[in-house]
């Protein structure tokens, strides 16, 4: 099922039958990532997302256009009324579990042992564990365990 609010008119499918290609064709490039991830951590204006990304002006603006136009930002009018900021849509919302697995990957791959990074925590100070996919039995599954079945 297609997330009406996800627009995809203007795209150029990598791989069209693929959920993962089409993914990566909206926002798998490293600046739209880390919108997104900073947009979760309560970045709203564009100089919030320039100051955390450090994304040049002309990608940031590019990326940013992008993010609304395929309905993963939207943009409202600040409370002040004089500028406009960016707020994450249920599109946008619902990549929260794909930064999370970024996130945790990140932490066993790409650190050393004991070298320092930022943690995500819950509202109670704790880490999240691990996510871990599982079947409709809430049975532990993996890539030795699942298929991709291709539909005509």
């Amino acid at each position: 099922m297609v997330n009406s609010a996800v627009h995809v008119d203007d795209v150029s499918w990598t791989d069209p039958t693929c959920p993962v290609a089409r993914t990566l064709d909206l926002v798998g490039d490293r600046w739209s990532l880390l919108i997104i991830r900073d947009a979760m951590d309560s970045a709203r204006s564009f100089t919030d997302f320039q100051q955390r990304t450090g994304a040049a002006r002309n990608i940031l603006t590019n990326r940013l256009r992008r993010l609304v136009d395929h309905g993963i930002l939207k943009r409202e009018t600040a409370a002040s009324g004089r500028r406009q900021i960016y707020v994450l849509t249920d599109a946008g919302r619902d990549l929260f579990t794909v930064i999370v697995a970024m996130r945790q990957w990140g932490e066993r791959h790409a650190f050393a042992d004991g070298e320092a990074h930022s943690a995500l925590v819950d509202e109670s100070g704790h880490r999240l564990p691990q996510l871990r996919p599982t079947d409709a039995h809430g049975d532990r599954v993996d890539v030795d365990s699942t298929e991709v079945i291709r539909n005509n």
